[in-house]
């Protein structure tokens, strides 16, 4: 069996700006993602072949153009899965009360704007813990993507919000317990601690290749360029499921509103038709080696029966 998905965190742009400690910006460029990326991205799904698995924030769906852009996306066969309310770094950290609001209430504002509800979660900023997993449980949850278990990322992000606070400002992001590195790459169902194999929620972790474990993700994809996308995508084939992680983000570029996160975010400075270049050579590479790309729904239903 070899599959492929594409997923995409619907992150809106005050989000970045947040992690960077930043004032979050208003205007156009606060709903860029839903009013410029999703059509973007609908596109390159259309180019590619491929559906998407497209994450949304509950609270963003107050806005009847971000809901409308959702439901068309639905109807077009895309699967619509819940990255939280309100997109909390720190959901983690909430307590377990306001962690189930924050899954619930997503859950209910994506149904409510697409009419079905979601199958699926990712924690904001990949960060998750045994008690957000018995949240998920308890809310019937098939399936979370959430853990990454990529050492360079792990050590990329710390630095970054080290150096943010040593110019004086305050992320919103935060780090992960260092154990999730010891956690399977592959599809499995979660143990206790969550990052050892068991029989509870099925885990589909953040794509990394083989061997070196490098991050598999739109942001490592849009800054390699075609070519090193090309060899990004080939370090991960003979895994059963390949997921590619992206961002609305990841389709827009400083052109586009951009520009005050242009000094803090190198991704923002590669124009968007490149980005679209190399994410099509990303997913190119995986069709020619033999994976057939599905949702995220899809591909876990298929590691269900085939017993991860």
């Amino acid at each position: 069996m070899r599959l492929a998905s594409v997923s995409v965190d619907l992150d809106e742009i005050p989000n970045y700006f947040e992690i960077h400690g930043l004032a979050v910006p208003e205007g156009p460029a606060a709903s860029l993602v839903y009013d410029v990326a999703l059509g973007r991205l609908r596109a390159l799904a259309d180019a590619g072949g491929f559906p998407l698995t497209l994450f949304a924030i509950g609270s963003d769906l107050a806005r009847e153009e971000a809901s409308r852009g959702l439901r068309e996306a639905r109807a077009a066969g895309h699967e619509i899965a819940n990255h939280s309310l309100d997109h909390r770094y720190d959901l983690v950290r909430l307590g377990r009360a306001e962690i189930t609001k924050q899954v619930e209430e997503g859950a209910r504002a994506i149904e409510r704007a697409v009419g079905e509800r979601p199958v699926g979660f990712r924690a904001p900023g990949y960060t998750i813990t045994d008690e957000v997993f018995d949240v998920l449980r308890e809310l019937d949850v098939t399936y979370d993507a959430s853990v990454f278990p990529c050492p360079a990322y792990f050590a990329a992000k710390a630095a970054a919000i080290g150096a943010i606070a040593a110019r004086g400002r305050k992320s919103r992001s935060i780090v992960d317990t260092p154990r999730v590195l010891l956690a399977p790459t592959q599809p499995y169902r979660i143990g206790k601690p969550y990052w050892r194999r068991g029989a509870g929620l099925l885990e589909i972790p953040v794509q990394v290749t083989r061997g070196l474990r490098l991050p598999f993700i739109g942001t490592t994809v849009t800054l390699a360029g075609p070519s090193r996308a090309r060899w990004l995508a080939k370090a991960c084939i003979g895994d059963p499921l390949v997921n590619l992680e992206l961002h609305g983000i990841d389709v827009l570029d400083a052109a586009d509103g951009l520009e005050a996160l242009r000094p803090h975010q190198h991704d923002v400075r590669v124009l968007q038709t490149q980005k679209v270049e190399a994410l099509l050579a990303a997913t190119s590479e995986l069709r020619r080696a033999g994976y057939t790309f599905v949702t995220m729904r899809e591909a876990a239903v298929a590691m269900a029966h085939a017993g991860a």
